[in-house]
């Protein structure tokens, strides 16, 4: 199993930067894998999308001479099973001859509900059973799991690749006490850094020590933008989260971070992700500050996120953003 003991405010922080859109045609991540491989980014991510595999869109930019370290973050259990979640993972990791972050996480109750008979009864166990397999699959053991979500009885052929670090989606405490267990990253979005400070290092903590391993590494997906004479700072935020704003354990988490939003009016919610802090928008310097509060909190590498950006000016903007943000933190 890939370990790690991080989150020493002492080791420099990563920067990395999220596909700010899911593309419909395998090029267009071309431009984010260029920029991932002449600029200071040390990965490029892709969430769970609805227009696209990533796994395929990473082969692509791979095929294409842009074979750069890639991250899932996160794509979603109910879709996939467990084999076939390893199996991609080690296809990438092939195709790209990089290491991978293959993250997962249960999704919401509502998605569950519509790949499901019903919602997971305890997204933990899920969770749990499903890492389970992956990483054995992964580190080439025979699995024989008979799960209360997931059963698996096989083994993955060995090819020759980087490693791959299995990851878990993480909002809350209770997840991140079980990323703490069975995880070699821990994945979270939209979470302020006083929030993983408090509550989800803590937890990640908790849970290593209970199972006597090293620390996850901590990986933190945050919405910014750079402050322009023309933006409205709360106009980005929404861009880039009204979906998140609207989901239960999204709201919840927000909550136990300060920060109050109600699902009928994701407006306000919105200027209150700016004021509390989850979505960054300021001049570059400012911007370099916040993200040191980041790494003071234990996070191992910050993935810039900038879908607000691109949903409201484009492509050609949500590029300079990035090799702007990408030149201040990473001189």
């Amino acid at each position: 199993m890939t370990t790690h003991s991080t989150h020493s405010t002492t080791t420099r922080a990563t920067y990395s930067i999220l596909m700010p859109f899911a593309p419909p045609r395998p090029e267009q991540i071309l431009p984010y894998a260029a920029l991932t491989q002449w600029s200071g980014a040390h990965r490029l991510w892709q969430g769970q999308a609805m227009l696209n595999q990533p796994h395929q869109a990473f082969a692509y930019a791979a095929a294409s001479g842009f074979r750069v370290p890639v991250g899932l973050g996160v794509t979603l259990m109910p879709f996939t099973h467990p084999y076939e979640a390893a199996l991609q993972a080690q296809s990438v990791a092939a195709a790209t001859g990089h290491p991978v972050v293959a993250g997962f996480g249960p999704g919401a109750a509502v998605l569950q509900r519509s790949m499901r008979d019903a919602p997971y009864r305890s997204p933990l166990t899920a969770s749990r059973e499903y890492l389970t397999a992956v990483r054995g699959l992964l580190d080439g053991e025979s699995v024989e799991q008979d799960g209360t979500y997931f059963t698996c009885h096989g083994r993955l052929l060995p090819v020759p690749r980087p490693p791959i670090e299995v990851g878990l989606g993480v909002l809350r405490p209770g997840m991140a006490r079980l990323a703490g267990e069975v995880a070699d990253t821990a994945i979270t979005w939209l979470t302020p850094a006083r929030y993983l400070r408090d509550v989800v290092v803590p937890a990640l903590r908790e849970g290593a020590e209970a199972a006597g391993r090293p620390v996850p590494r901590l990986v933190s997906i945050v919405p910014v933008a750079l402050a322009g004479p023309d933006r409205d700072r709360a106009a980005l935020a929404l861009a880039s989260n009204i979906g998140h704003l609207r989901l239960p354990h999204y709201v919840d988490m927000l909550r136990r971070s300060g920060i109050s939003t109600d699902p009928s009016d994701p407006a306000a919610g919105a200027a209150a992700l700016v004021e509390g802090r989850a979505f960054l928008y300021g001049e570059p310097k400012i911007l370099a500050e916040e993200f040191a509060a980041f790494q003071e909190a234990g996070v191992d590498e910050i993935v810039l996120n900038v879908t607000g950006v691109h949903g409201t000016y484009g492509g050609q903007a949500a590029l300079r953003e990035l090799e702007t943000i990408l030149a201040e933190v990473t001189s």
